[in-house]
């Protein structure tokens, strides 16, 4: 019933905040149990899902106040994971997505596990001098929402950052593409539509981004986002390709934030999560784990000055349950 800790095994702080994201989701653990065993030692040795259920296992009925990730991480690292290096959470995110994904046998589950995070996206490409247009369909395991707009200036919320990343982009000059019906190459319209929001959702803040040095450099300024958010209220007409049976459940509730603390060389992840049971904060960050209120989780905004502080990277929604 309590929350457990995991240690940190040498700068393991990202995937030991992942790891918590992911089994304090009881729709993810729900798949996760019904995997099919591999059945000799190494199978199991190597196969992502079995490691984390054993881990899974291990946390849920131990006595100890942490334990240690070390049977995931020795195979997670036979999968060129590198271990003892610093990762970036967004990254390590989609390794370990993909590795669950393709090593879960059984079809249905594979299919319960896109349906639980892919998000669908709709890229339209229309030409401003006919009428010709390209439609495509795409997925995503996480929208990346900007922090700054294309004019370097900051972001100043979070439904800002949705609302320009789904705000069309006019092609011109160099960027200009081919049109099959004007036979030249014209200005184009680029845009984005909201087709399919998953159950649970990941949004990417890109605090990092690179200068002309190749230097990466880290956004820390400050943008709130809602316990509550409502992409109905958020984004336009315009921006959705959805039907009103879609768009009816685009409510949601925030379950987690991955925090990321100090410079893009020199850093330290920790996450807050939302204890679904319990309806309680819960900050894990490595083998120390605290409950904590709404208001520690704001910390997380950012503030230009500090930059050492934690600053949310990853936001976790979760689809509020129908009254």
């Amino acid at each position: 019933t309590e929350a457990i800790g995991l240690y940190n095994l040498g700068q393991s702080c990202c995937l030991n905040s992942l790891l918590q994201v992911f089994l304090m989701n009881i729709r993810f653990t729900g798949i996760l149990r019904r995997i099919t065993v591999p059945p000799s030692p190494a199978q199991r040795r190597s196969n992502v899902p079995y490691q984390m259920l054993l881990l899974l296992e291990k946390m849920q009925y131990g006595k100890c106040k942490a334990v240690g990730p070390t049977e995931l991480a020795c195979c997670l690292s036979e999968h060129r994971v590198k271990l003892f290096v610093q990762h970036d959470a967004a990254q390590l995110f989609l390794t370990l997505w993909n590795l669950l994904k393709k090593q879960m046998k059984r079809p249905e589950l594979v299919e319960e596990l896109s349906d639980l995070y892919t998000i669908c996206i709709q890229e339209h490409l229309a030409c401003q001098n006919c009428s010709f247009e390209i439609k495509s369909n795409s997925t995503m395991l996480t929208l990346p929402l900007p922090v700054l707009d294309a004019n370097s200036h900051r972001l100043k919320t979070l439904e800002d950052s949705l609302q320009y990343f789904f705000h069309p982009e006019e092609l011109t000059g160099q960027n200009m593409c081919f049109c099959q019906q004007c036979g030249r190459k014209t200005t184009f319209l680029q845009s984005m539509k909201l087709v399919h929001l998953p159950q649970t959702l990941t949004l990417h803040l890109k605090r990092f981004c690179f200068e002309r040095s190749s230097h990466t450099h880290k956004l820390s300024h400050s943008l709130p986002f809602p316990q509550e958010l409502d992409f109905n209220e958020v984004l336009t007409e315009n921006q959705c390709q959805a039907d009103d049976s879609e768009k009816a459940t685009w409510q949601y509730e925030l379950f987690a934030v991955v925090a990321h603390s100090g410079s893009s060389s020199c850093g330290h992840y920790c996450a807050y999560v939302r204890s679904l049971t319990e309806c309680k904060w819960y900050c894990f960050n490595d083998s120390e784990v605290c409950q904590v209120s709404w208001d520690d989780v704001k910390c997380t905004y950012g503030h230009s000055n500090l930059y050492w502080r934690e600053t949310a990277y990853l936001l976790i929604y979760m689809k509020k349950q129908p009254q």
